[in-house]
């Protein structure tokens, strides 16, 4: 990195929303951005999540930017190397790498109120910049528990996101714990070839049928030849899916037909009672996020499995004690324990306008104006950012809205010029979370009696989105400046942005 370098924007992070970002940013003109990129490649999640079985649960014209459709996917739901293939060619063809700064893991950003800028610490040196889009993701620093006696075990351990592919799983006694979108992923694909297979489930997932099949060479040569059939194709995912969102958003009553088609879907493959017992939640369906796996339950049948229906509470040396009080000898321990979501660590690293750090604000809950501004922090903003997840769609197509939202704030910026920023006002983040919450309330994610990643440790669901993408997408057509703030040079701020420009966004809640 040149030394004093400045750029107008800075993106943190090259998974799907720092390239998409980058992406945008060409489009709309602006070459003057870095993206900063703590690992060696692109990808995010996608590069670092390498475990057995890695495959992503929307299907894979669904799980592709709009304006980057891939005619070719092999399957209809993609494998981990698939998407992080087509990252890698998103980055050539829209030629973003003289742009990533690769090794550049971003230390700590502070902003600047005199210069109204942002000042960038990286391993790789320090810049500055106008604008921050922090694009890191909550799926990107992995979380084990702290569980008595680990630092002393004598085996191996791992996270899934840290998967060590030179430990040789064949004949091992191995324990999996956890039951989240990993593992069940993860233990299907290791369990013909360790030794003996112990999984730690705290609490049982909901499990469909994943209809995955190869997707044959006739309908890649009609994508390839006649690109409206993938756009068709990608439209019916999208509308199914859009759909569904009353029962989970309004009325979750109305998915007991689908546990009952779930625990049929359990009983074809487990035939054990007790077992089934042990696998059968006792919440409603889609409280947690339903898994997709046609492998899991067929797995868990087979006689080198055993399912301890309890958490891992304790380890003496190579065995380990769950809560239940029942102990087994073990080799090596992977956690599938998910990640740190409503705790995300850049948040410890971005300090604002008072001179608080992000965490220090969020610290009852994250919250941001529409999923991207946070109140004394100017000039930046997030994708992927407080209640922007889904329970059942796409994350691209919160992320391109995102996207959309980004680059009319740049817009608005032009507009007003000269030296000038947007910090979102406190009341109106507290307007938009309090509508957010609100609808939150009827949501099957908060009544339906589980306890998931959603939730942040006060019980506040700061993580989903309570509505269609159809909504958000409107929610973020445009920014609404009299949601913000404008912060000259001098530290002064005009006291009402309204009459700087006639459009506003259209609020979906």
């Amino acid at each position: 990195m040149a030394e004093h370098e400045h750029v107008r924007v800075a993106v943190i992070g090259s998974g799907f929303g720092g390239l998409g970002a980058a992406v945008r940013l060409r489009r709309e003109g602006i070459t003057d951005f870095v993206v900063l990129e703590r690992a060696d490649s692109v990808g995010g999640t996608w590069r670092d999540n390498s475990y057995p079985g890695c495959a992503c649960d929307v299907p894979s014209h669904l799980y592709s930017f709009s304006f980057a459709p891939n005619p070719d996917w092999p399957r209809t739901f993609s494998g981990q190397q698939h998407i992080r293939a087509y990252l890698e060619h998103v980055t050539d063809l829209f030629g973003l790498r003289p742009h990533i700064r690769f090794g550049a893991e971003v230390k700590v950003m502070r902003w600047d109120g005199e210069r109204l800028r942002w000042e960038i610490e990286t391993a790789r040196g320090t810049l500055t910049a106008d604008v921050v889009v922090s694009a890191t993701g909550p799926l990107s620093d992995p979380k084990i528990p702290e569980i008595p006696g680990l630092e002393s075990f004598p085996g191996k351990v791992f996270h899934s996101a840290r998967w060590d592919h030179d430990y040789d799983l064949r004949g091992k006694r191995v324990a999996m714990v956890g039951t989240g979108a990993s593992a069940i992923q993860i233990v299907p694909a290791i369990q013909r070839q360790v030794g003996r297979l112990t999984l730690f489930q705290r609490t049982p997932p909901w499990v469909m049928p994943r209809m995955d099949r190869a997707i044959s060479a006739a309908e890649r040569r009609l994508h390839q030849a006649l690109p409206f059939t993938t756009r068709l194709r990608r439209g019916v995912l999208w509308g199914i899916r859009e759909l569904q969102v009353q029962a989970f958003t309004k009325h979750p009553d109305e998915l007991g037909l689908v546990e009952q088609l779930a625990k049929r879907n359990m009983g074809r493959a487990v035939k054990d009672p007790a077992l089934r017992a042990k696998l059968t939640p006792d919440y409603r369906i889609g409280c947690k996020r339903i898994l997709l796996s046609s492998e899991y339950y067929p797995a868990l049948a087979r006689p080198n499995v055993d399912v301890v229906a309890s958490g891992l509470s304790e380890v003496r040396g190579s065995t380990l004690v769950a809560a239940d009080g029942s102990e087994v000898e073990v080799d090596a321990i992977v956690f599938g324990t998910g990640f740190h979501v409503t705790d995300m660590p850049i948040a410890e690293r971005v300090v604002g306008a008072e001179g608080v750090t992000l965490a220090e604000t969020w610290k009852g809950g994250m919250r941001a104006l529409r999923g991207a501004s946070a109140a004394g922090f100017p000039n930046w903003m997030t994708i992927i950012g407080p209640n922007t997840g889904l329970g059942n769609s796409s994350m691209i197509l919160m992320i391109e809205s995102q996207l959309n939202y980004m680059a009319d704030y740049l817009r608005q910026l032009d507009v007003l010029g000269g030296r000038a920023a947007l910090d979102a006002r406190p009341a109106a983040v507290d307007a938009w979370n309090h509508k957010v919450q609100e609808r939150m309330k009827r949501t099957v994610w908060n009544t339906g009696g589980c306890t998931s990643w959603y939730l942040d440790p006060s019980g506040r669901n700061t993580t989903i989105w309570p509505g269609t993408t159809a909504e958000f997408r409107r929610a973020t057509r445009r920014v609404d400046l009299a949601e913000y703030e404008v912060v000259r040079r001098s530290g002064a701020s005009v006291a009402d942005a309204g009459p700087v420009t006639g459009r506003q966004s259209e609020a979906a809640v």
